[in-house]
């Protein structure tokens, strides 16, 4: 998983309440268990047209937003059903930090295990980053996330929560695998007191 610490980059604004996790990955995407090419299906129903072409009023299809990695939305992100495959679509697309007034537990919890920052800000401070994010990408939002604070264009800091287990995690870009290999040396040691009649892990 790579480290986030310091973002610096264009912030799309999307003043929608409550976008479940089917809009943000439609259920006809979740044939696949990779974790890559979803990002061209990324809010598919809210971007493109039946026939495919794209809706040129939907932000991400915008020019200037196009690579935006920050997302400033509106109240309840990721509500709906349990799916990891909307973190992933994020992500794919090019999304790191996702702003918003509330998150629902199990996309706010699936959002840290796969790189991604969400910060719930009150409704007041979001709908000021979405005017920051409405001057297009010249107008840059910066994530510190060692110092926690969200700066707006004009240099006002703007402080924000985030658990300390989590924090060291996307600081140091460990997901649950990388936890487990921090303790390699130890279940090494482990494995080799087993004796030899004992199963052991597979590859040990």
């Amino acid at each position: 998983m790579d480290k986030f610490t310091t973002l610096t980059a264009t912030a799309a604004p999307l003043n929608v309440d409550n976008i479940d996790t089917d809009k943000i990955i439609p259920a006809r995407f979740l044939k696949t268990i990779k974790r890559t090419g979803l990002g061209k299906s990324l809010f598919a129903d809210m971007r493109y047209n039946a026939d495919g072409s794209e809706k040129p009023d939907f932000v991400l299809n915008q020019e200037r937003y196009r690579r935006a990695e920050i997302l400033v939305a509106g109240d309840n992100f990721g509500c709906g059903s349990s799916r990891e495959h909307a973190p992933w679509a994020l992500k794919d697309f090019g999304i790191r930090c996702i702003i918003a007034p509330s998150f629902a537990d199990i996309f706010f919890n699936n959002s840290f295990k796969n790189g991604l920052l969400p910060i719930a800000l009150p409704e007041e401070i979001c709908a000021t980053l979405r005017e920051d994010a409405a001057m297009g990408g010249n107008a840059k939002l910066t994530i510190d996330l060692a110092r926690q604070m969200v700066i707006r264009p004009n240099g006002e800091e703007i402080p924000f929560e985030v658990d300390a287990f989590r924090k060291h995690c996307l600081l140091n870009g460990l997901d649950d695998i990388g936890l487990t290999l921090e303790h390699a040396a130890a279940i090494t040691a482990y494995e080799a007191k087993i004796p030899s009649w004992q199963p052991k892990i597979q590859g040990a």
